[in-house]
């Protein structure tokens, strides 16, 4: 059998690919400050977080979104009848708005951490706390990002 009767008989890669591809509208992942709620609202359930204790760090001007430095503390005891169980950032522009995680203990010492995250765009991140009497406290920072990244066609 040749080539050209064996393509005829059999679906091409190519072809498979073009007929998925015409059929797919493919967009990239965008979060909005409504999903960015229902990720809060999934965390912290019907309480209202309050403002204190926490301290979100994020420059409010950053000229490439590839690598912002962020980082949260929070004023805790850290005893065990008064401690930080979970400290969550969130970002109502980036692919997805739950941008971190990271649970604690009493014997954690201190509530702070540090790292770099992406920011696709000028937005609000906001960081949320719970604390071990099951209270809420949040701060957030509005960031303008000159050149955003998490960007799939950039």
């Amino acid at each position: 059998m040749n080539r050209t009767s064996l393509e005829s008989s059999q679906a091409t890669r190519r072809g498979f690919l073009g007929a998925v591809g015409a059929a797919l509208i493919v967009r990239p992942a965008s979060a909005t400050p409504a999903s960015m709620a229902v990720a809060i609202r999934q965390v912290v359930g019907d309480a209202e977080p309050k403002r204190g204790k926490v301290k979100l760090n994020l420059p409010p001007l950053v000229e490439n979104g590839n690598t912002v430095a962020m980082g949260v503390s929070v004023d805790s005891p850290m005893t065990p009848q008064d401690y930080v169980k979970a400290i969550h950032v969130f970002a109502d522009k980036n692919p997805l708005p739950n941008v971190i995680s990271v649970q604690f203990g009493p014997r954690a010492g201190k509530a702070d951490i540090s790292t770099r995250m992406r920011l696709a765009d000028t937005q609000t991140v906001v960081a949320i706390c719970e604390m071990s009497d099951g209270s809420f406290w949040s701060d957030s920072v509005d960031v303008v990002i000159t050149f955003g990244a998490c960007l799939e066609d950039s």
